[in-house]
């Protein structure tokens, strides 16, 4: 499971944000932090605890501070590949064992990997947490990374990305985007591995891997739910601590050089309708310093362009000027990798790329001349507060929350700050970043020139991706 983060403004519940406009026209949303505990182990394991009693489950979730952009030419892909791997077995349990198990007690589990980092949550009844920090202990150290179950597994894989990615016009369109946008930078490698790479690749590569980055000192344990953090600290103790640590390789991620000319590239293949997407160069939080401006003021200009019916992109492309039959913004201030502020679409029968991206410009330079409204400043900063709140409803959305923060390098107490940030952002700092961000020179248009579709191949695709598994 990889794919990168939707915008914080996207998929909030209309009613929620309906009460808000009403009820709360301003309003901060703040987490009470003697909730949350924060440990070590002598091995270099982190631990966050978060209480929520509301009911007896808990999310149990262990982070890896690795993903594809710590992969190197030749092996892309080896950290998704391992993620399925962590499921074939241990020395104490054989392929598959691990989900039975988890299945057994009535829980639910999985993973995801992308390109800063790689996690494993299983979410249960509060009982039982000592049993899933056993597993997931079990598999930090023990992993048995046979060659005849990664023949098994690589051939899902490679599987999973011909329907995903070589198969489906518009995963083929992302993928070239992003290896034309950047120059350098380790994320222009998809996530799920370049198909040669993947066809050469070992067991010994993702053995390799497991041994380089899967230890205790590069890995946050996070557990929200009904639970005692000093008896959860002794179970960390009593299971986790056990798991010796190993040494640690030195980052060395590769910058991406200044872009001074605008990229543009075609892409033919089997679709119904013309794709095009936009992204240009954009900043982020670096460091874990969340002061800086830009990147608030960016997440609030997403909101402002996309987010519901009525946003800019959406009324002036679909509903006006009928354009495009979709329309989204893309931008996340956080991360490990470089970033871009995407805007991407769906085209109409008959309407252009090139009308696309000049009426995209025109809507941008509208914000530049004249600024956003009060209301579209407010609605997205009630956005906003209530997707933090929808978000906390939940002991995985919480348990998400803190990990992904605590993994690419932002503090978990930083996390309302972050939403304060937001809502500090002024009409003039969106209209400041506008005008900086949104120029040719940082600018990479992609565009899917729409080929006929063999309705055979299609079906049979369906098919497949409804029988995928890991």
């Amino acid at each position: 499971m990889s794919q990168k983060k939707v915008s914080l403004y996207r998929n909030i519940q209309q009613s929620i944000c309906l009460l808000f406009v009403l009820v709360a026209p301003s309003i901060s949303f703040s987490q009470d932090e003697t909730y949350i505990h924060e440990s070590k182990l002598a091995n270099g394991l982190k631990i966050i605890v978060k209480e929520d009693h509301r009911s007896p489950t808990v999310a149990h979730m262990v982070w890896y501070r690795t993903g594809s952009i710590d992969e190197t030419s030749g092996t892309t892909g080896v950290a998704h590949v391992l993620e399925h791997m962590m499921f074939k077995g241990t020395k104490k349990l054989g392929p598959g064992e691990f989900s039975k198990q988890v299945a057994a007690l009535g829980g639910r589990e999985n993973a995801f990997t992308n390109n800063d980092y790689t996690a494993y949550f299983q979410q249960i009844e509060k009982s039982h947490l000592e049993e899933m920090m056993l597993l997931e202990a079990d598999r930090m150290q023990n992993l048995n990374l046979s060659e005849e179950e990664f023949k098994k597994e690589i051939n899902v894989v490679m599987e999973e990305r011909r329907l995903r990615t070589d198969d489906k016009a518009s995963g083929l369109l992302y993928e070239q985007f992003m290896a034309t946008a950047f120059n350098s930078a380790p994320n222009r490698h998809p996530v799920i591995g370049w198909m040669d790479d993947l066809k050469n690749m070992t067991y010994l590569d993702a053995q390799r891997w497991y041994q380089q980055w899967y230890t205790p000192s590069n890995a946050v344990l996070v557990i929200v739910g009904d639970v005692n953090p000093q008896e959860v600290f002794a179970l960390a103790e009593k299971t986790y601590g056990k798991v010796p640590n190993k040494y640690n390789v030195e980052r060395k991620i590769q910058g991406e050089p200044e872009q001074i000319g605008i990229k543009r590239f075609n892409l033919k293949a089997p679709a119904e309708n013309v794709l095009v997407f936009l992204g240009w160069k954009a900043p982020k939080i670096i460091e874990g310093n969340i002061d800086v401006i830009d990147p608030w003021a960016l997440e609030v200009l997403a909101g402002v362009l996309d987010g519901n019916q009525n946003t800019r992109l959406n009324r002036v492309l679909v509903k006006e000027q009928r354009i495009s039959n979709g329309v989204n913004a893309s931008y996340d201030s956080g991360g490990r990798s470089e970033q871009l502020f995407m805007i991407y679409g769906s085209l109409l029968p008959g309407k252009s790329a090139t009308l696309f991206e000049t009426e995209v410009k025109k809507i941008i330079k509208d914000i530049v001349k004249n600024g956003i409204k009060p209301e579209e400043l407010q609605r997205v900063k009630i956005a906003v507060t209530s997707a933090q709140i929808y978000k906390r409803d939940s002991v995985f959305g919480q348990a998400m929350e803190i990990g992904s923060a605590e993994i690419v390098g932002t503090s978990w107490k930083k996390i309302d700050q972050m939403t304060d940030k937001i809502q500090a952002v002024t009409a003039d700092q969106v209209r400041a970043v506008a005008s900086q961000y949104f120029i040719d020179d940082h600018l990479t248009v992609g565009v899917l020139d729409p080929q006929p579709i063999d309705p055979k191949k299609k079906l049979a695709n369906e098919r497949a991706a409804a029988n995928i598994q890991r």
